[in-house]
């Protein structure tokens, strides 16, 4: 019987192998022997480690002491390995209708980078429609007011980790204490309506990223309505939540490209990774591509793809 190196140790018994694992000392030849049965681990592909920030689009606020929609999903990351000669499939998600009139409010849209996918907001209620329950999402929209005392939506719903987003707040609690609740942003919760017809529940806040090349905040739940005025969308500047409707109004969006909650505003997906490596063999979708501070910077407002 002929000895074999198992592991490094001389052994009459063979080590074994798979198209995974190869463990132990061979000869060439057992190598091509091994090659030949489809019994040989395969190096891995060339890849590229790149940076992700995937926003989806917010949830609409509602109407009539309406509650603030809910932010996208916010999903960040690094190392993400793009396969060299491979395509990836871009989706922005729109925002959702705000709620007018006679109806209710609409949820955001997904948006995804290949295999992650961010959640859309989930819409705020609404009080005339009998819609008082926010819905579930990336972020949760608000529950409405006007005496329905309606439930903020569960946020990071599907769950993800890190958590994409947070819960929205309830509408007031009786019809003493119509206004609604703020919607979900990514960092904080939003917040439940306050004993007080005049401001809704504020709007969580949203997160700030540097993916670009400056430093945005994405992501604010939308403030939730009220009697005569509404409540502050979360924090994020111009990428802060609309805030749900008062009694005669409609509610106000959210800038677009930020995941905001409120009248909606769409997301947005960036990526970027070292400048060492080559630029990317096609995109569509028009994204803006940048190349400063050591990296290629590519940001989608609409959907599309990237091969590498």
């Amino acid at each position: 019987m002929s000895l074999r190196y198992k592991g490094s140790i001389l052994s009459s018994n063979a080590a074994t192998t798979s198209n995974t694992t190869a463990v132990g000392i061979w000869t060439l030849e057992q190598q091509y022997q091994a090659k030949g049965q489809g019994n040989w681990p395969s190096p891995p592909p060339p890849s590229i480690p790149v940076d992700y920030l995937v926003v989806a689009g917010g949830g609409g606020g509602g109407y009539d002491m309406g509650a603030g929609g809910g932010a996208g999903g916010y999903r960040t990351a690094t190392g993400f390995s793009a396969i060299i000669g491979a395509s990836y499939t871009v989706t922005v998600g729109a925002g959702g209708a705000g709620a007018t009139g006679g109806g209710g409010a609409g949820n955001g849209n997904d948006s995804s980078f290949g295999t992650i996918t961010s959640t859309a907001g989930g819409r705020g209620g609404t009080a005339s429609a009998l819609i008082k329950n926010g819905s579930n999402g990336g972020s949760g929209g608000g529950g409405a007011g006007n005496g329905l005392a309606g439930t903020g939506g569960t946020g990071n719903t599907p769950s993800t980790s890190p958590s994409q987003g947070n819960n929205g707040g309830n509408g007031g609690p009786d019809g003493t204490y119509r206004a609604g609740g703020g919607g979900g942003g990514s960092s904080s919760a939003g917040a439940n309506a306050p004993t007080d017809n005049n401001f809704g529940g504020n709007g969580g806040d949203g997160t700030t990223s540097s993916i670009s090349g400056g430093s945005v905040i994405y992501a604010g739940g939308g403030g939730g309505g009220a009697e005569t005025t509404g409540a502050s969308g979360g924090t994020g500047g111009t990428g802060g939540g609309g805030r749900g409707a008062g009694i005669a109004g409609v509610s106000v969006a959210g800038t677009a490209n930020r995941g905001s909650g409120g009248g909606g505003g769409s997301g947005i997906v960036i990526i970027r990774y070292a400048d060492t490596y080559p630029a990317a063999a096609s995109t569509t979708g028009s994204p803006t591509i940048t190349v400063a501070g050591g990296y290629r910077v590519y940001q989608w407002t609409g959907s599309g793809s990237i091969t590498f």
